[in-house]
Order: C-alpha cells, then structure tokens, then sequence
C-alpha cells in the first residue's frame, strides 16, 4: 500500500481470528523495535499518525493491534485503511492472523476463555461469525500467517522474516517437511509426495535418525529415483517459482511430504532450502520431524 517507492514511516496493523497468536505477534513487533499499541480504535489510526510524525522521539515503524475488542469501532477499519493508502511516505501493511477452526476451539478450551462474540455461547459459533466479519480484512491483507501449527517461536521467526528490514516485502520461500499421517499443511501453496521412494525407515541404524543427518540424507539422495526426481522438480521450480514472484506473490509456501515426516521429506526440504537460498530469501521448517517413532 501507499503510493510512494520510498516511505519514511511505516505502520503495520495486526489483526486477525481471536485466538490466532495476536499477543505473540506484538511482542515480537516490540522485540524489532516497533512502537507497539494494543487495541487501537481504528478511528484513531490518522490522529495517531498525525502524533507519530510530530513525536520528538523519531517513531518511524508501528505495529497496532486492532480486533473485535474493538466493537463497533473495528467497523470502520476498512476506511481507515483506505484513507492511509493516500497519505504520503507512508507504508501501511496488514498481518492477518488465522488458525482453522478445530485449533482455535482447542486453543478457546485449553484457556477456559469465552470468545468475544459469543460470551455465554459456544467458543465454534463466535469463531464462525467472527470469520464472516472479518472475511473483507483478510482479503485485504499484504501477509496471512496461519498458525494452526505453529508454535509461538515459529510464529516469532516468520515474523522476524518478514518484517525485520521494515523495507518492502520481498519474495520469500518457505520450505517444509511434513507426514501425511499427521495431515497436510493447510497454508501450503504446493504440495509434492514423496512417499514412493525408498524408505529409511526400513533400515534399522537409520530408522529412528532424521533427514537432518547425513547417514539418511545420503542414503535418500543416493538413490537413482530420488535423483530422477529432483531432476524433473528442479525443472518445474525453475518454471514455476518466477512465475509466483511475477504475479506479485510475497511468499510461497513448498510443502514436501512423506508417512511421518522424519526421513525423505526433511532431506528433500533441506536439499530445496540450499537450492533456493541461492536466489531467494528462504527458510526451512520441517513441521514434524521431532515427532517420535513415526513411521517415514
């Protein structure tokens, strides 16, 4: 947003699912030296700018928490959003935080707190109508971090990512190991099973070691079909990726699975990782590689 190449402040509005990791995201913002406000009135955003640029202590970067704390007032965010698209030397960028629902209902329990739309009713039905208010903001997010199966430290690192430079967003690749017993990771954009090849898993000095050490990564990367495989993914990454960053996509999510996760995946993750770390900005995660005991 805002329509200047070069922007001397910058405000990033954190919103989302109630439940979805908000407080971890504002302390992470505080950790990277963003002026931090929790439960901003959105019809405060430009009398706060206005403050922000007049303010003796230099604020250039914000991060405000904005949600359905708010009440009516988080109704007009959509408009506060267009009227900070027109200021000048401003970046305005939107975090929208999720979880799917089944995650958010666990995360409501395990707190023993009521959500906010439904105090007295059931945790689902609030987070039902929550994300039906909240459906326009999500599309007008510059950056959707699900963090269904994120733990708080993750999340912190793909804010750090993302946000650490206060420049532009830049194209980044995400790629992550998973199992398939332990479901598909549902932020991904690209999904590739690699369940056929051969399996550490059956060789018993191997079977309870990962793709993160070399006895497995060697013994994955070895074998004639893994090598014919990464040869004909490479081609289509080398298609496909440019293709992503050219439509205006900021990140791009590679999901890699195997059974468990432990082995193939992780070696194939790591192998990509190198690949693309050598044109983009790019981090590994390998989603359930300290699960134990699972078949790859």
């Amino acid at each position: 947003m805002g329509n200047n190449n070069f922007f001397s402040h910058e405000i990033v509005i954190i919103t989302g699912m109630s439940g979805a990791g908000k407080t971890v995201a504002v302390q992470s913002f505080e950790d990277l030296g963003y002026y931090c406000i929790d439960n901003l009135p959105p019809a405060l955003l430009t009398t706060f700018l206005a403050l922000m640029k007049e303010s003796e202590r230099n604020i250039t970067r914000v991060a405000a928490v904005m949600d359905m704390r708010g009440g009516e007032f988080f109704d007009t965010l959509i408009d506060a959003l267009d009227k900070l698209e027109k200021v000048e030397d401003l970046k305005t960028r939107v975090l929208f935080l999720d979880a799917d629902d089944e995650t958010l209902v666990r995360r409501y329990k395990e707190t023993r707190r009521s959500h906010p739309l439904e105090p007295q009713g059931s945790p689902l039905e609030g987070i039902k109508k929550e994300r039906a208010l909240l459906s326009e903001l999500k599309g007008r997010a510059t950056n959707v971090f699900n963090t269904s199966s994120m733990k708080p430290r993750e999340l912190r690192e793909k804010i750090a990512f993302e946000f650490a430079n206060g420049s532009s967003p830049t194209f980044s690749i995400n790629v992550m190991s998973f199992g398939f017993k332990n479901g598909i990771p549902i932020d991904a954009d690209l999904v590739f099973d690699v369940r056929f090849l051969k399996n550490p898993y059956y060789v018993e000095e191997l079977r309870h070691k990962t793709g993160l050490q070399e006895e497995v990564s060697s013994y994955v990367l070895e074998n004639e079909d893994t090598q014919q495989l990464i040869t004909k993914l490479t081609d289509l990454f080398n298609f496909m990726v440019p293709q992503y960053k050219n439509e205006g996509k900021t990140q791009l999510v590679i999901a890699i699975g195997c059974t468990g996760g432990q082995h193939r995946s992780v070696t194939l993750a790591e192998y990509y990782g190198k690949y693309f770390s050598e044109s983009y900005q790019t981090v590994v995660t390998h989603r359930d590689v300290n699960v134990i005991h699972r078949k790859d």
